[in-house]
C-alpha cells in the first residue's frame, strides 16, 4: 500500500490524552544502543524477526527513519510541517532503502544510530504542552508532535525486540514504553484506512494488563484513541500490554473479534501486505 498522507483538514489520528513521550522514547533508544555496543560480528549478522534482515539491516533502517523523524519534528516545531511521504510503500520502500545503503563498519553504523537519536532529542528538547500539539509529518499525515514521537518510539521498540529476542537476549519491559507504543499501534491501521478514503466507522476497546488500562479506539474520518473508564457495549480485546502491542505490530496473532469489527484491527497488517 502506497501512503496517501492527509495534510489538509482534521488530523487523521488523535491520541487522548496527548502526552510527552520523550522520556520513554529516548530511554528505549539509549538501551538499544547500549545493547548494540556489546555485539560481536556474528550478532550483527544474525537474522531477526524481520524477514531477510540481519541486526545490521534493522539498525540501518532505524538510522534512515531517525533522520526522517528529526527532520519532521524540527519542521513541525517551527510551524512548517514537511510533506515527504506521499507514495512511500511501507511494505517495499524500507527494504529498498536498506539495500541501497552504503556498506560501512558496524562501529560507524552504531555511531550514526546514536547521532540520529541525538538529532531527534535536539528537535524535541524543551517542548511545552503547546509545542507537543503542533502538527508534524508521520506516515498517516500531519498529526500532533506527541503522536509523531509516539510513532518513533513504537517503531524502535518493536525493532529492538526483532533484534534481541531471536538472539535470546533479554529486553527490558518498561510500562511507559509499552503504554505509548500500544496506544499508537492500535490507531495506526484504522488511520491508514481513513487516508485511503474509507467512510466506515466503528469502535472497539482494549482491556489491558501490565500496565493496566482501558483504551477505546473510535474509528472514522479521524481515528481517536482515548483512555476510558469502561469498555461496556464495545467489542473488546483483552490481554497483556506487551503481547497486544506485538500483535498489533504484526508480530503475533490478535485475539478474535466478530467479523463485523475485524476490519478495524486487521488494517495495519493489510497496509504491510501481511494479510490478503
Amino acid at each position: 500500500m502506497r501512503l496517501n498522507p492527509r495534510y489538509e483538514g482534521p488530523p487523521v489520528l488523535v491520541l487522548e490524552p496527548a502526552v510527552d513521550p520523550s522520556i520513554p522514547l529516548f530511554r528505549q533508544r539509549r538501551r538499544l544502543a547500549d545493547t548494540l555496543a556489546t555485539f560481536d560480528d556474528a550478532q550483527w549478522a544474525a537474522p531477526t524477526r524481520c524477514a531477510g534482515w540481519s541486526a545490521r539491516d534493522v539498525i540501518s533502517h532505524l538510522v534512515t527513519t531517525n533522520s526522517f523523524w528529526a527532520t519532521s519534528m524540527a519542521a513541525g516545531r517551527a510551524g512548517q510541517p514537511t510533506r515527504i511521504l506521499p507514495g512511500f510503500d511501507p511494505a517495499v520502500t524500507p527494504a529498498q532503502l536498506v539495500e541501497a545503503s552504503p556498506v560501512i563498519g558496524t562501529n560507524e553504523l552504531l555511531g550514526r544510530f546514536i547521532t540520529t537519536n541525538h538529532d531527534m532529542e535536539r528537535a524535541l528538547d524543551g517542548l511545552d504542552a503547546d509545542g507537543w500539539r503542533r502538527m508534524a509529518e508521520a506516515p498517516a499525515g500531519h498529526i500532533a508532535l506527541s503522536a509523531v514521537a509516539s510513532h518513533a518510539l513504537w517503531d524502535s521498540w518493536v525493532h529492538e525486540r526483532d533484534i534481541c529476542l531471536p538472539l535470546g537476549l533479554p529486553v527490558d519491559v518498561e510500562p511507559d514504553e509499552v503504554a505509548v507504543s500500544l496506544r499508537y499501534a492500535v490507531g495506526l491501521g484504522p488511520a491508514f484506512l481513513a487516508t485511503e478514503g474509507s467512510t466506515r466507522s466503528g469502535a472497539f476497546a482494549l482491556s489491558v494488563t501490565h500496565p493496566d488500562a482501558t483504551i477505546v479506539v473510535e474509528v472514522g474520518r479521524t481515528v481517536v484513541v482515548r483512555d476510558a473508564d469502561s469498555c461496556a457495549g464495545l467489542a473488546t480485546l483483552e490481554g497483556e500490554a506487551t503481547a497486544l502491542t506485538e500483535a498489533f505490530s504484526c508480530r503475533g496473532g490478535l485475539p478474535s473479534l466478530p467479523d463485523e469489527e475485524r476490519w478495524m484491527i486487521d488494517a495495519l497488517a493489510v497496509a504491510f501486505d501481511q494479510v490478503s
